[in-house]
């Protein structure tokens, strides 16, 4: 039993060193060519010219088919990656003109000040502070206390989903 789990694992090793199938160039150059498109915001006229300054000769096109096919798995695994939401949140909404129309820009930040979500509407009322923190929740779980400037339109939603003592 044990021969054969050293087999697969060496067959996992060599495969991890080629190649994907139907690509020319190792895992390695592929994965990072995309970390750096997404995590530096760059194009990909930047990333063809940060890899050709390592060696790799890579054109545009190839660079975008790599983004478009292997982008959505960085972007999933940075999201697992991310460290989860502190339980103490502070929710605020403020007014934002946008062209000449007022909106509330509402937003919900952690205690380590990461901001966990926010929202633009034109409704500041019960329905949309409901909307919001259900939202909310159902992403990062119930939190163990909620900051609020006293808007009464959270009294109902944040009741609804404080767990029972």
């Amino acid at each position: 039993m044990g021969v054969c789990r050293e087999l697969v694992a060496e067959h996992e090793e060599s495969r991890r060193d080629a190649p994907p199938k139907g690509f020319r160039f190792p895992r390695e150059i592929i994965a990072y060519a995309v970390w750096a498109y997404h995590r530096f915001s760059l194009n990909t006229a930047d990333v063809e010219d940060l890899l050709a300054e390592r060696g790799v000769i890579v054109n545009r096109e190839t660079l975008r088919n790599w983004v478009n096919r292997f982008g959505r798995h960085f972007a999933d695994c940075s999201k697992r990656d991310r460290p989860t939401a502190n339980d103490k949140w502070h929710l605020d909404e403020v007014i934002v003109p946008i062209n000449g129309v007022k909106f509330w820009f509402w937003q919900a930040v952690d205690a380590k000040g990461d901001v966990l979500d926010i929202l633009v509407q034109k409704q500041r009322n019960a329905r949309a502070a409901k909307r919001f923190l259900t939202r909310l929740i159902d992403r990062f779980g119930a939190p163990r206390i909620v900051i609020t400037d006293k808007l009464r339109s959270y009294i109902k939603p944040i009741r609804r989903f404080a767990p029972e003592r």
